[in-house]
């Protein structure tokens, strides 16, 4: 993920394979390592003094693997990308999201350890507008307006269908 600082904001660029749409003559999208997360959740549970919940591996349409760490305080839905290393948090299970992200919890860390990106609230809820869309294919920016996305985290974690 790009970061450029633009008059003081950090603007994002979506690189090629974040909204999981592709064309066969472009060639398969890269697929984030499973394992890895699988791996990177444990962690997190034990730093959190807590279990793995359910894990959900992606299924088209979706563009993400759920899982969840389950503490005494309750339970954390884990979104892991299914083709960038990306890591985002939410309250319950969903097929898609555009504004319903938690801030990461204190034990995010372990993904980042892992090689993971923690997203942040902010990073999820930024409006599409102020995020650079180039590298995407005429065909994903046509998809992302069909389905009327209009924050980041939303291209990122969305069922499509």
């Amino acid at each position: 993920m790009n970061d450029m600082v633009n008059g003081g904001n950090t603007r994002f660029t979506l690189p090629r394979g974040a909204t999981g749409f592709f064309m066969p003559k472009d060639g398969p999208l890269p697929d984030t390592d499973v394992r890895a997360f699988r791996t990177a959740l444990y962690a997190a549970a034990r730093v959190a003094e807590g279990r793995v919940g359910e894990f959900e591996g992606r299924e088209y349409p979706l563009t993400f693997h759920t899982a969840s760490v389950v503490e005494r305080t309750g339970e954390s839905v884990v979104l892991c990308h299914a083709h960038h290393p990306w890591i985002a948090f939410a309250r319950e299970r969903r097929n898609w999201y555009r504004e319903e992200f938690l801030p990461p919890p204190a034990w995010a860390f372990t993904f980042t350890e892992a090689g993971f990106v923690v997203l942040s609230h902010e990073q999820l809820t930024t409006p599409l507008s102020d995020v650079d869309t180039s590298a995407l294919s005429q065909h994903e920016r046509r998809q992302v307006r069909a389905y009327d996305i209009t924050t980041w985290g939303g291209v990122l974690f969305n069922a499509w269908a």
